[in-house]
């Protein structure tokens, strides 16, 4: 048998659907963020990243850069182990009593990625109930949904952010069955926002759990960077949040947030906990002064808002197809995944302009697009030269663009410019 021959033959698929994805070479300037060299073969050249889930630039701050040289200086790079044998450090216990204040719950256990914390919570908790049923939404991230595989446990898929069809699943079930309902907070590839009080309600009175994920969000909403939940005052209404460091906390990890017994419970059933060598010390470390920051700054939360809402405005006004967001998120609607492969190249090659495409299965067939992510660090300049180089983009490659009114048109030459400085202030 020739083995490889499957292998070929899956990969020649994904080129024949227009999907195939290719990573760029990057190296992440220090001080220049949104600035990286980009290698191409034995060239190389500067260009900006619009796509970066860093979304306040965490990642380059000098005290978080600082609590990490220092912790590997003090510990070295590993952690030595699983936590189980020998992997604990004083970093990451930190780091958890942080997060659960952060979130306003008795505890917190950290994971070595946002994907699994998902998959080994959602799963665990699931199983640990007995005949549970998951409901979950049916735009949840892929984390969550195969955490909800893994559970063993019914589901039900109620439809995106609908609440008359999750009451419907809720009441169509026996009180006395225990039930999990699982969201996000804010969804990533469209920019939107859930009912969360709503859904706290429909717990509430239907005696169900709720596990939010808030991954998109923490760091960037709340008066201390707690999500939406933290912004909205529902975060003593979610039994268990979950979230992530590798986003706006700028380092790597996930974890989740909740009582003790249930945290503790996952801490002790999990296989994706228990036989995972833990999280590094230094960025166990560097994670903490993170979140302390953001605890205390609303500095780069509200630069960030400003400048994602002025690119939904510039690039809004001439006529590129924005779709809408309620969140930071800016995505470009192209429709075609042959296309938004050609803009991606083309914004690159051309134009020194870094933005992966977004292609199924990350997204519906048919609504492929570039998803923006403008930070604390992209001025009003570098928006202005974005919106310019999706114009050239757009029109040699033929893509639609948005149907604009005659009162849209008329505006778009009234856009007040909005003056940032490139440390965010």
């Amino acid at each position: 048998m020739n083995y490889q021959r499957f292998f070929e033959e899956a990969i020649d698929q994904l080129h024949a659907e227009k999907r195939y994805r290719v990573f760029a070479n990057l190296e992440r300037i220090v001080g220049r963020f949104p600035r990286a060299i980009w290698r191409d073969g034995g060239d190389q050249r500067e260009i900006t990243v619009w796509c970066s889930n860093d979304y306040l630039g965490m990642g380059q701050h000098p005290d978080v850069i600082a609590a990490m040289q220092q912790a590997a200086g003090n510990m070295g790079s590993g952690a030595g182990g699983t936590r189980n044998i020998s992997g604990n450090n004083h970093p990451l216990v930190e780091l958890e009593a942080e997060l659960a204040d952060l979130h306003g719950k008795e505890t917190a256990l950290v994971f070595t990625s946002g994907f699994i914390s998902n998959e080994a919570a959602i799963s665990t908790i699931a199983r640990l109930l007995p005949n549970c049923l998951i409901l979950s939404d049916e735009l949840n991230h892929a984390s969550m949904i195969e955490g909800v595989r893994r559970s063993g446990a019914e589901k039900k898929i109620f439809r995106h952010n609908d609440l008359a069809h999750l009451e419907s699943l809720l009441a169509a079930v026996a009180p006395e069955r225990a039930k999990l309902i699982v969201f996000e907070s804010v969804y990533s590839m469209d920019g939107d926002v859930s009912p969360i009080a709503a859904i706290a309600d429909l717990a509430e009175k239907y005696n169900a759990m709720t596990y939010i994920d808030e991954v998109h969000a923490v760091g960037m909403y709340g008066p201390r960077g707690g999500g939406i939940t933290d912004r909205e005052g529902q975060a003593h209404r979610m039994d268990v949040v979950e979230g992530t460091l590798a986003k706006a906390f700028g380092t790597l990890g996930g974890y989740i947030a909740g009582t003790r017994a249930v945290i503790d419970a996952v801490r002790s059933y999990a296989p994706g906990f228990i036989f995972t060598t833990a999280l590094p010390p230094a960025i166990a470390a560097a994670a903490t002064a993170s979140i302390r920051h953001l605890k205390n700054s609303q500095m780069e939360r509200d630069a960030q808002q400003r400048q994602a809402r002025r690119a939904k405005e510039v690039l809004s006004a001439a006529g590129l197809p924005v779709m809408p967001s309620e969140t930071h998120i800016v995505p470009v609607l192209v429709g075609d995944p042959e296309l938004c492969k050609k803009a991606s190249d083309r914004l690159l090659d051309r134009h020194g302009i870094y933005i992966q495409p977004i292609n199924y299965p990350t997204v519906p067939r048919g609504t492929e697009r570039l998803r923006v992510t403008p930070t604390p660090f992209h001025t009003d300049e570098l928006i202005d030269g974005l919106k310019d180089a999706l114009l050239e983009t757009w029109e040699a490659l033929g893509i639609p663009f948005a149907q604009k009114t005659r009162e849209e048109r008329a505006s778009s030459e009234r856009i007040v410019p909005l003056v940032v400085s490139k440390s965010g202030g």
